[in-house]
């Protein structure tokens, strides 16, 4: 290596190069671990797209990255902090289960970074079992499936809320109010609610029947985790 390399990168102590690719391969093969506990136990429950079992992979892999570039100096550590601190991530994680599977993620990449392997394991095996505990259940995979946010704008009147109630009924098995705001200067309502639809609903019969109501303006059917 050139004395002017060796000088400018070789001030800093780092582990030899095969502890550090056998740690980030051990993160890797945990990381799939945690993806196999997160299919296993959420099935398709978890309203995410196939990207999310990749970002856990992915997340083991860096933490351990970080880990290893941190080691036991704290200035390092806190300049991480203000350097994550500005990061915004556009994908909000609203399932509180799935939040606790990027923590596990994190954890897991921490400790094979970290050269505890038995931590990492220990741990995998204890949450795997408190995961099958309370896994999710086939229903509850068939509500998330069915699940819409509802957006319907309108002329408001008490008769037509009935109205709108009763097409409803046709087509979802729930329905919660999440919210309402004026639009067109006060003109006009947007309300909001969250709907479960039925097996057998049909969205463009559904979006039709609702359009035909008199004094609806616009009616919008939206995946739950959308963004605006």
């Amino acid at each position: 290596m050139p004395d002017w390399l060796q000088q400018t990168f070789g001030n800093a102590p780092t582990e030899p190069w095969r502890t550090l690719v056998a740690r980030l391969v051990a993160a890797l093969l945990l990381g799939i671990v945690v993806v196999g506990i997160h299919r296993a136990t959420r099935g398709r429950t978890s309203d995410h797209s196939t990207t999310f079992p990749a970002t856990l992979v992915m997340l083991c892999v860096l933490i351990a990255m970080v880990t290893q570039v941190i080691g036991d100096n704290f200035a390092r550590a806190f300049s991480l902090a203000g350097v994550l601190s500005i990061v915004r991530f556009r994908t909000i994680v609203r399932d509180a289960k799935d939040t606790a599977f990027v923590i596990f993620a994190v954890v897991v990449g921490m400790s094979a970074g970290a050269g505890q392997p038995t931590v990492a394991l220990i741990g995998l095996a204890t949450v795997a079992i408190a995961a099958a505990i309370y896994r999710d259940h086939p229903h509850e995979a068939a509500k998330v499936l069915h699940k819409k946010t509802l957006i319907v704008k309108l002329t408001w009147t008490p008769e037509l809320e009935t109205q709108l109630r009763d097409a409803l009924s046709k087509h979802v098995s729930e329905v919660h109010s999440l919210g309402a705001s004026t639009i067109r200067q006060g003109s006009a309502m947007e309300l909001h609610y969250r709907v479960i639809l039925l097996p057998t609903a049909s969205l463009p019969q559904l979006i039709a029947d609702l359009n035909h109501l008199e004094g609806v303006l616009a009616a919008e059917l939206r995946a739950e985790h959308s963004e605006n």
